[in-house]
C-alpha cells in the first residue's frame, strides 16, 4: 500500500493513494492513523475517494513526530568521500518537526548559509510502539518507507563537532509524498535506486543496498535507547554526491530545484526560495 497525508479543503487527511483514488483513512494525518493499532487492515478497508492523486498537493508525511532520527556517515560511497573510516556504530543526530515540509513544497535558504546542500535518504517509518526491539519485533515495527531531502547548512553543521545547528533550519526538509510499505518495495531491507538532481543535473545515484547500518538495524539501534512511536521516523542517512564533496563544492542557491527520488517510493521536488 502507498499512504500519505494530501492537503484537502483547507486542511488535510491521511490517504491510501490507489491508483489515481485518494482513499479517506479518516484520519487528520498519516502520523495520527499509524497510532490506531489495526492501522493496517484499516487501510485495506477503506472505500471512500476524496480526491485524485494526480494533481494533490502532499502535506509532508507525518506533521508531528514525537522523533526523528537522522543516520550520518550510513553509505559507503558517501563514508569514503568525506574522508573517513567505516563506523562500527550509526552516528545519530535529530530534526525538529519544524524543518519538515512537503513533497512539493519550496524548500527556504536562509540567508545566514552560504553552504546549502542536498541529501537524499531512505526514511524508516515507524508503525508500532516499541523499546529495545530485537529481530522480528523490530523488523514488525516497520510500517514502511518514504523520502526525505535532509537539507543541510554545510557551514554551520561543522562549526562544531556536533551537527544539530545544521541540519534544523526551519520548513528546510522534504519528507514524502507517500509511505510505501515494505511489501512493494522487497522487504524491510529495500535494496532501491536512490537519485538527486539539480535544475535536471544528475548529483547523487546509488543503491540503498550500500547502507552499512540497514534499516532493521537501526530500528533496533534506537529502540535501544528510546521508545519508537507510530510515525516516528528514521532517515537512514545519504550517498556519496553531496555538493559539500565535489571539487570545487557546489551549493544549492535560490530559485533552483532539486529532485530526490526513491525507485518504488517517489520523489519530493521542490523549488529553493529565499528565506
Amino acid at each position: 500500500m502507498k499512504l500519505a497525508t494530501v492537503r484537502i479543503d483547507g486542511g488535510t487527511r491521511a490517504v491510501r493513494v490507489d491508483g489515481d483514488d485518494l482513499v479517506d483513512l479518516g484520519a487528520p494525518d498519516l502520523g495520527a492513523f499509524l497510532a490506531r493499532e489495526d492501522w493496517q487492515d484499516a487501510a485495506a478497508a477503506a472505500t471512500t475517494v476524496v480526491g485524485q492523486a494526480s494533481g494533490a498537493e502532499y502535506a509532508t508525511l507525518v506533521p508531528t513526530p514525537s522523533k526523528v532520527v537522522c543516520v550520518g556517515l550510513n553509505y559507503a560511497t558517501h563514508i569514503t568521500e568525506m574522508g573517513r573510516p567505516l563506523p562500527e556504530y550509526p552516528t545519530l543526530f535529530h530534526k525538529f518537526s519544524d524543518t519538515l515540509i512537503g513533497a512539493g513544497d519550496d524548500i527556504l535558504r536562509p540567508e545566514e548559509t552560504e553552504q546549502f546542500d542536498w541529501e537524499a535518504e531512505l526514511v524508516v517509518v515507524i508503525g508500532k510502539t516499541v523499546r529495545r526491539a530485537k529481530g522480528a519485533e523490530a523488523e514488525a515495527a516497520i510500517a514502511g518507507f518514504t523520502v526525505m531531502n535532509d537539507i543541510t547548512c554545510r557551514d554551520w553543521q561543522f562549526r562544531t563537532r556536533e551537527w544539530t545547528q545544521g541540519k534544523n533550519w526551519d520548513s528546510s526538509t522534504p519528507v514524502g509524498p507517500v509511505m510505501v510499505t515494505p511489501d512493494e518495495v522487497g522487504g524491510v531491507r529495500p535494496a532501491l535506486r536512490i537519485t538527486t538532481t539539480v535544475d535536471g543535473e544528475l548529483m547523487q545515484d546509488d543503491d540503498t543496498g550500500d547502507l552499512v547500518h540497514d534499516p532493521v538495524h537501526l530500528v533496533e539501534y534506537v529502540s535501544t535507547m528510546i521508545r519508537l512511536n507510530p510515525g516516528d521516523m528514521i532517515a537512514s542517512g545519504t550517498p556519496g554526491g553531496v555538493g559539500h564533496a565535489r571539487k570545487p563544492p557546489v551549493y544549492l542557491q535560490v530559485g533552483q530545484e532539486v529532485t530526490c527520488a526513491i525507485e518504488g517510493i517517489g520523489a519530493v521536488t521542490n523549488k529553493v526560495v529565499a528565506g
